[in-house]
């Protein structure tokens, strides 16, 4: 929209002498100036502007403000916002420009005043308010959000002691807006020691499994866990294990752990998830990299499929959902450098959520972006299912394989899309052949062992089914979000799906605060050792 003026037909030197004049005599006043120059009488009217009406909008709307200014000659204008949730103007040195409107929790009212300034009179200024509502999904999923995590109920960990009472789960959680490029970023300000509330009662299955480790007898100091069927133990109750004397001596733990990990600390964290998370550009990718990729609602990390080791040149990286197997305490959880975490879906905080399956999971937990992730059920019975699969070596290239039935001798090209074909690479150990982890485990890399044996399918993204990040949005209500991803083994026993939580990439961008950060291992100590 043109600036409305009038334009009054005058000597502009005239003008211009008559503000030097107004000047040196003090003689003018902010609504007019006026001179006899020459015996014509010459004046200046003060602008008048009208910042345009009020408005009420909803969140998301485009909003165009279009002000009117009058004047007798050449005017400045200026917008500034002087209230409510900072926005972007298109144009700021415009009568017309044009902002979105924030999502907010509740209707609130943003002010801009518009103010006009010809240089010679008094600067005017007008000023309108636009309403924006609180859109009623925006609230209700923040509000769902908010209420998703555990907060504590004033109760402290019986066996983990980081000198006195550690407190449990999450301590608080609000929306906070921070300052950030110009705007107001909202966010969910969440604050955690990092020790879960975890209590298990021992199924028969359960005590089997421990007394039937592959170094049972060296793992527990009678041989056997100290545990019985029925029995409930809390989070870093002794069991049993020769634990590492990593921090136990200091924090308490010792027995919960089998040997290799170091008792979990206290970490005092603060994290902060995007309320509206903001999808990475297509020409940009964030690996998930090592370390902290998210929080789960009980305020333990997440971390994502790594253990930071690999077979042969750093080709053949490791997945720790396998290679740590015996390295997990009975929630599936371990500590590294202190910080407790999960590489996979753990029962334990299943039971606390009580999702058994019979309806789309609930929120386990936040990515770095700020997209949640969901349990592992997309409805009553049906589990998510991942994009990726596992390549079959024998295959011809064109399908991802290297044409050797059972050898590992070449790499994808582009995990992303097989069709680019592979590449030769640091043969890595034949299918099913024995390897032995940092704990001293010897296990059978089969295929499904590494990173590389994995490749994302490129299926349609429609109804269970998930995407290379692990996520989807089925307009459910719930956006877009991420799965943990289980499957059924040939036994119809559930077992973690690669990539286990959020994919190899973040879906979102990572603000500058986020907890976590693309592709760094900085984060992260070494995997369990003996």
């Amino acid at each position: 929209m043109k600036t409305h003026s009038k334009t009054k037909t005058s000597n502009v030197a005239k003008l211009f002498a008559l503000s030097a004049l107004c000047i040196a005599l003090s003689a003018c006043n902010s609504d007019s100036t006026s001179a006899t120059i020459e015996g014509e009488i010459v004046s200046n009217a003060a602008p008048t502007v009208n910042a345009g009406i009020d408005q009420i909008v909803n969140a998301g709307d485009t909003v165009y403000l279009n002000a009117t200014v009058e004047d007798d000659g050449e005017v400045s204008v200026s917008w500034s916002q002087t209230s409510g949730t900072t926005v972007s103007l298109s144009l700021s040195t415009a009568t017309s420009t044009e902002f979105v409107a924030p999502e907010v929790l509740t209707d609130e009212a943003l002010i801009f005043e518009l103010s006009a300034d010809d240089g010679t009179n008094d600067v005017v200024i007008d000023s309108v308010t636009i309403t924006v509502r609180a859109s009623s999904d925006y609230t209700s999923n923040t509000s769902a959000k908010l209420a998703s995590w555990l907060i504590n109920k004033d109760t402290t960990s019986t066996y983990i002691q980081n000198n006195g009472a550690v407190v449990e789960d999450v301590q608080s959680v609000e929306v906070v807006s921070v300052a950030q490029d110009d705007a107001d970023v909202e966010y969910m300000y969440v604050q955690t020691t990092d020790i879960p509330k975890y209590d298990v009662t021992l199924t028969q299955e359960q005590v089997d499994a421990l007394n039937n480790r592959p170094r049972a007898a060296t793992d527990f100091y009678n041989g056997v866990t100290s545990a019985a069927v029925g029995q409930t133990i809390s989070f870093g109750e002794d069991i049993g294990y020769n634990s590492s004397t990593e921090n136990c001596n200091d924090t308490g733990g010792a027995g919960y752990w089998p040997p290799g990990p170091g008792c979990p600390t206290v970490q005092a964290v603060e994290a902060y998830f995007p309320i509206t998370p903001t999808d990475l550009p297509d020409t940009e990718t964030c690996e998930t990299g090592l370390g902290t990729v998210g929080l789960m609602v009980n305020g333990t990390s997440i971390f994502n499929w790594g253990d930071g080791m690999s077979y042969g040149n750093n080709v053949w990286y490791t997945l720790a959902p396998i290679a740590e197997q015996y390295d997990v305490d009975v929630c599936g959880g371990h500590a590294a450098n202190g910080e407790y975490h999960h590489h996979f879906y753990t029962s334990c905080l299943a039971d606390l959520l009580e999702d058994d399956g019979d309806a789309h999971s609930p929120i386990y937990g936040f990515a770095a972006d700020g997209y949640p992730l969901y349990g592992p059920y997309e409805s009553n019975g049906q589990l998510a299912l991942s994009g990726w699969e596992m390549r079959d070596y024998g295959a011809s290239t064109s399908e991802g394989g290297c044409g050797t039935q059972g050898e590992r001798s070449c790499t994808l090209v582009n995990q992303y899309d097989i069709s680019q074909g592979t590449q030769i690479s640091d043969t890595g150990p034949a299918i099913g052949a024995e390897v032995t982890t940092l704990s001293g485990n010897t296990l059978n890399a089969d295929d499904g062992y590494y990173f590389e044996d994995y490749y994302y399918a490129q299926k349609t993204v429609a109804g269970a089914q998930l995407d290379e990040h692990n996520g989807h949005d089925t307009n459910d209500g719930k956006g877009y979000h991420y799965h943990i991803t289980l499957s059924l083994d040939s036994d119809g026993k559930l077992q973690p799906s690669f990539p286990y939580q959020i994919g190899p990439r973040f879906k979102g961008q990572l603000a500058d605060n986020s907890i976590g950060r693309c592709d760094t291992g900085e984060t992260m100590g070494p995997p369990p050792r003996r």
